[in-house]
């Protein structure tokens, strides 16, 4: 998967690699930290290619979240609560164990920032909440790995 998106991002002509790296780091589980690892190994400057990735990851998440935030307003409007599955009272523990800003740092790791993202919203989390530690976490992974990746292509040469 990571060669064709590779080559989907190499076929573009040089002015539109860039808007091809944020389309790409829109999908989940390539997000922003493949998104800058492809775009720097293609040769686009780091500072290019981790932007890109990390906007086009930040407008799919934020799709997510107000989406996710939107259903769960109607859902519970008007609504009794339900008891909730084993599994999803354990992910719940997990989620008020660590957070908000815990699960977005450290959820990504596990899954894509729109699944967390949704998740958090589902439970109840500020929308708010959600969608500034997600742009935070978004940032930090592409910046972490799209330096790696620089410095890996630079060892390289």
């Amino acid at each position: 998967m990571i060669e064709t998106l590779q080559d989907f991002v190499a076929s573009l002509p040089a002015a539109l690699q860039g808007l091809g790296i944020a389309l790409i780091a829109a999908i989940p589980f390539v997000e922003s930290y493949f998104g800058a690892t492809i775009g720097v190994v293609l040769g686009l400057p780091p500072a290019v290619a981790i932007t890109a990735a990390v906007l086009g990851n930040v407008i799919s998440m934020l799709v997510v979240v107000l989406g996710a935030h939107r259903a769960r307003t109607r859902i519970v409007a008007g609504r009794e609560p339900v008891e909730a599955s084993p599994r999803r009272q354990k992910l719940r523990r997990a989620f008020d164990r660590y957070g908000v800003a815990g699960v977005s740092l450290v959820g990504q790791t596990i899954l894509p920032s729109q699944i967390t993202s949704a998740a958090m919203v589902s439970f109840g989390a500020s929308r708010n909440a959600v969608i500034m530690w997600q742009v935070i976490s978004i940032l930090l992974w592409g910046v972490v790995c799209g330096v790696i990746a620089s410095l890996g292509v630079s060892v390289i040469g």
